[in-house]
């Protein structure tokens, strides 16, 4: 299993310049300190694994920063979030993507996510907004995985998977991301 690969999805952390929806309700510093938490503790609970190489596909491509923990960096490079991932992805003959600012990943979902892989084309983590916070591809993939998907809309998961028809899918467990203030004190109250 050595040769699957998880890509950490991940702006370079700055003030000002991530988490900027959920800024707008709490500050940028305090979406910045929530961006850090949750990048950090995504690395430690996945990225040491043995089962898979992690790398982390940033943005800005060349900016320099502190990252929680020194992983191999690739450029996430130009274009519309799809064409991106697509980006990151294609070296990898089986492949999992996450984004860095999800709460509750596991080692356990990456794990799942790669099991799923070995008898699915594809596989996807749905979040509670209907986009997902995880695609897996493995060597049967279509040309265009992420084409015509309007991105940051509940029409994601479903824009995505209609690429894939005929193709087998599966699903991990469906987790909730943070894009704003009332999705961060939602899941402060999911936690209580």
């Amino acid at each position: 299993m050595r040769g699957d690969t998880l890509v950490i999805f991940a702006r370079v952390p700055r003030l000002g310049a991530v988490k900027r929806r959920l800024a707008r309700g709490i500050g940028a510093r305090a979406a910045l300190r929530f961006y850090v938490g949750q990048l950090a503790t995504l690395l430690r609970a996945t990225a040491r694994d043995r089962r898979w190489r992690t790398v982390i596909a940033a943005t800005p491509d060349h900016a320099p920063a502190r990252w929680p923990m020194a992983l191999p960096r690739v450029p996430q490079g130009r274009g519309d979030l799809g064409q991106r991932m697509l980006r990151a992805m294609r070296p990898h003959r089986r492949c999992v993507l996450v984004g860095s600012d999800i709460p509750g990943i596991t080692a356990a979902d990456i794990a799942a996510a790669f099991r799923a892989l070995g008898r699915a084309d594809a596989v996807f983590g749905p979040a509670r907004d209907g986009g997902y916070w995880l695609v897996g591809l493995g060597p049967r993939r279509p040309a265009a995985p992420f084409a015509g998907v309007r991105w940051s809309t509940r029409h994601a998961l479903a824009d995505t998977r209609a690429n894939f028809r005929g193709r087998r899918v599966a699903a991990v467990r469906r987790l909730r991301d943070v894009d704003t203030a009332a999705d961060l004190a939602a899941l402060r109250r999911s936690r209580r």
